[in-house]
């Protein structure tokens, strides 16, 4: 059969790429193959994608209850007998063409473990095949047949006809979530959808208020002279998990490391009378509360293995800051920048002057609402007047 009258094509080509959800398209990817002629029973989309937890989503469809079944496939994977003895390892690191098992035929050879599960469920017949994308990078897809004979060459060559098209429609998928997977990584998860959104200009941006987070690690630089150098990065990965970890399970955005430090905001409501104003400070206390719990169990480990034991400062600030694009034209980073980022900063420098863990401003103390020691009044460095200050109350 002649591409120009697959169907397959014809669909991927027309309305096929228009379908912006994965599962949304798997489905309709299997109604056309079977509208075309083809017995499919059971159909598996494998994306693959750039990711620093993910290796990739897979979406099955089944003609039993033609449903759509998403799963999340972690780089652990790649070490499991279950992989290494599918037929995905094969495409994926052998660089396999083709693979077809006709199931209903009893020399079929039985070489992948998902094969006999198959044919105990009445599969007769079974394809994997590589979507390569335009740098050699693949994903793949799966085709299962009931029917008995299973796939004629007809059907196979109608599904291997598409599979150049059908490739770009699965790359064009992984770029757009490998891009939105990174820029969340790197940027932040509000950060990102900023810059996807087009502010991606020098100067793009907005004024917000948010309570402002600032951490910094103490006697980082003992620590980094004193300890072999992978053992520091693993600390300060350990570091991070507790402090900026905090910050985003109770939904704070991490915008900079800088050096050892976390730079951090809890974007709020427009008003004071804004119940997402509230809601954020609220959020900030959990996150502090949280860091020093984690700290204290990450501790708890370090002393029994002899290793150091860490301790940061925070300092929280609530005002308006300006959120967007700065730098130069070519090195450009989503950040925020005023006064009130700097004003954070210094708070946190102020816990070790007052040798307490936490230091927060009274603009913070006023927006929770909630009971804060009072340390009195203080000056801080490149600020004009004196402040109360306050800490919390364990």
């Amino acid at each position: 059969m002649s591409n120009i009258n697959n169907p397959i094509i014809d669909w991927l080509l027309q309305e096929g790429w228009q379908i912006t959800d994965k599962s949304d398209f798997t489905l309709a990817l299997a109604q056309t193959f079977i509208k075309a002629g083809v017995p499919l029973d059971r159909q598996r989309l494998v994306i693959r994608l750039l990711h620093p937890q993910v290796m990739g989503f897979s979406y099955t469809w089944d003609s039993q209850t033609q449903e759509i079944d998403l799963f999340e496939t972690g780089h652990h994977l790649r070490e499991s007998e279950m992989y290494k003895n599918s037929p995905f390892a094969a495409l994926f690191e052998d660089g396999a063409g083709a693979i077809r098992r006709p199931l209903h035929d009893p020399k079929c050879q039985m070489d992948y473990s998902v094969l006999p599960d198959l044919k105990e469920e009445g599969f007769t017949d079974y394809v994997a095949l590589p979507l390569i994308f335009s740098d050699g990078r693949r994903s793949a897809i799966t085709l299962a047949s009931k029917t008995a004979g299973g796939f004629s060459t007809e059907h196979l060559t109608i599904i291997y006809e598409s599979l150049p098209a059908l490739a770009r429609i699965v790359e064009n998928y992984a770029l757009k979530h490998t891009a939105t997977v990174l820029l969340e990584t790197y940027l932040g998860k509000e950060t990102g959808k900023q810059v996807l959104s087009g502010k991606v200009k020098r100067g793009d941006g907005q004024i917000i208020r948010a309570v402002l987070w600032f951490s910094d690690l103490r006697q980082s630089t003992t620590l980094a002279e004193t300890l072999p150098r992978a053992d520091f990065l693993d600390m300060l990965n350990d570091y991070f998990d507790c402090t900026a970890g905090a910050v985003l399970a109770n939904g704070g955005e991490v915008l900079r490391y800088i050096g050892d430090a976390v730079l951090a905001i809890f974007p709020v409501g427009e008003t004071p009378e804004c119940s997402q104003t509230h809601q954020a400070a609220q959020n900030a206390e959990r996150a502090i509360r949280s860091a020093f719990d984690r700290l204290n169990e990450l501790n708890a480990t370090h002393g029994a293995k002899n290793l150091p034991i860490i301790n940061c400062g925070i300092g929280i600030h609530v005002g308006e800051v300006m959120y967007g694009n700065i730098g130069t034209h070519d090195r450009l980073e989503f950040s925020v920048i005023g006064s009130s980022a700097n004003e954070a900063a210094r708070l946190e420098s102020m816990t070790k002057e007052l040798n307490v863990p936490v230091v927060v401003s009274n603009q913070f103390c006023q927006l929770h609402g909630g009971d804060w020691q009072s340390l009195g009044e203080h000056n801080l460095r490149g600020f004009s007047h004196k402040r109360e200050l306050f800490t919390l109350i364990r």
